[in-house]
């Protein structure tokens, strides 16, 4: 286990504020995290562009689902924040790293935003913040951001927040609903050594 695994899984489940909000673990056994993470992935936006290995149709389905995440935090494999309002505590959506490769210093980032929380660069600064994190705690070197081709929101919040355009990966996702077809998806990445994004105008609309 390298250096930077070793103190990862001293605290796999970090705090993290800033741009206006505060990202904490999920908690399986909480009813209201339980029940955001349900409503995240059973929104028909979220459905329409993300297809789970494993499908949450119910409450049980959700927590076993947080508990896979939870698991892999010890394991120093993937870190998954429910992203909050500072001042109310309410969910606003979701960001995760993952798939962390302490190798090669790489991983990749995935987050989804409910929908009362929209227009209000929620993605856009949650992605801002767990970068950082992802680069000065986890000592990682690049970061990837994969989406479905033709979802142009997160093109732009990739974009927004310093992940290049790399290219078109052919049948690299499920299609959406179904395990058994696949459609394109577009490739972004960042590096530790790319320049850092400004942080959005919280006037503006968007993600």
């Amino acid at each position: 286990m390298s250096n930077v695994h070793q103190q990862y899984a001293v605290n796999p489940f970090p705090e993290l504020r800033g741009h206006g909000l505060w990202l904490r673990p999920w908690d399986a056994e909480s009813d209201a995290d339980a029940a955001s993470w349900l409503r995240g992935l059973s929104d028909p936006e979220f459905q329409r562009w993300n297809t789970p290995l494993k499908f949450v149709r119910d409450v049980d389905a959700a927590r076993e689902s947080l508990r896979s995440r939870a698991e892999s935090a010890r394991e120093g494999s993937g870190v998954a924040f429910r992203v909050t309002d500072p001042d109310t505590g309410d969910a606003l959506g979701h960001i995760g790293i993952n798939a962390i490769d302490h190798v090669m210093h790489r991983a990749m980032v995935g987050y989804w935003v409910l929908p009362e929380a929209r227009g209000r660069h929620v993605a856009t600064r949650a992605l801002l913040l767990a970068t950082r994190f992802a680069f000065t705690e986890l000592a990682l070197h690049r970061l990837e951001l994969d989406h479905a081709a033709g979802h142009d929101a997160s093109c732009h919040i990739a974009e927004r927040c310093g992940y290049r355009y790399e290219g078109t990966l052919r049948g690299a996702m499920f299609e959406a609903g179904r395990h058994d077809a696949f459609r394109d998806c577009h490739l972004h990445a960042r590096l530790t050594t790319d320049p850092e994004p400004e942080v959005p105008d919280l006037a503006e609309g968007a993600r």
